[in-house]
């Protein structure tokens, strides 16, 4: 088996989990509705990433696309699941305002949020852009 592939089915069941725990905070948090938000968040990119590392073997790739992309992945699951659950510890509502309505934090926290939900944003992106063009027909 790919270790790559390996690697993402394992940290997306680690993904899982944490989304799963984060269920367990979430009326500890400030705003508990971010705090829901990033219990799903972590459940569903969890998910995701067990989805990608099933499908690693099928894309058609350079491996240098490959490293990227592998990157990107880790990078934007994992920082969704942990911004939101920022957000929701911190009651940011900036970048947030249907589910911080109410909450707002102190500049630096709302914008290390932004910058966190931005990046991931970009990283997603790029990530599902490159997975659907690497599961084209090779013919």
């Amino acid at each position: 088996m790919d270790q790559t592939a390996r690697k993402l089915k394992m940290l997306g069941m680690l993904l899982f989990l944490l989304g799963l725990l984060t269920g367990l905070i979430i009326m500890n948090t400030q705003n508990p509705k971010m705090g829901l938000a990033a219990h799903l968040e972590g459940v569903m990119n969890g998910t995701f990433l067990v989805v990608a590392g099933l499908v690693w073997k099928d894309l058609y790739l350079s491996e240098k696309i490959r490293k990227l992309l592998f990157m990107a992945l880790i990078y934007g699951t994992f920082v969704n699941w942990l911004t939101t659950l920022i957000s929701a510890i911190w009651g940011t509502s900036k970048m947030t305002p249907l589910s911080g309505a109410g909450f707002s934090g102190t500049g630096m926290q709302e914008n290390i949020v932004a910058f966190g939900l931005i990046s991931l944003t970009l990283a997603m992106l790029f990530s599902l852009t490159v997975m659907v063009y690497g599961l084209r027909s090779k013919g």
